[in-house]
């Protein structure tokens, strides 16, 4: 691994741990009743490489298992990172 692809699977980890920290974030406003964050901003930094960290924090925190747009999308968003980074990745030798 060079350091580009070091780089490349830094970038991609921190992009889940933002999306599992905003997913958790929105789950305690949500408790709070207050001023959440918009479901564009979460399907966003899902696209961008957080997929993962927003599934892992839907289904520990139960947040947005109801609906059905996060069922489907974050998942299918997830195969996107998966396919999108690992090109990058093998890019990048």
């Amino acid at each position: 691994m060079n350091s580009l692809q070091l780089v490349w699977c830094v970038i991609y980890v921190l992009m889940n741990i933002i999306g599992y920290t905003v997913m958790t974030t929105d789950k305690r406003l949500a408790k709070q009743h207050r001023r959440r964050v918009p479901e564009r901003r979460l399907f966003t930094l899902a696209a961008l490489g957080g997929g993962l960290g927003s599934i892992v924090a839907m289904q520990r925190k139960r947040h947005k298992t109801k609906h059905l747009s996060f069922r489907i999308g974050m998942p299918l968003l997830l195969i996107v990172n998966i396919v999108t980074y690992s090109y990058i990745y093998t890019l990048l030798k």
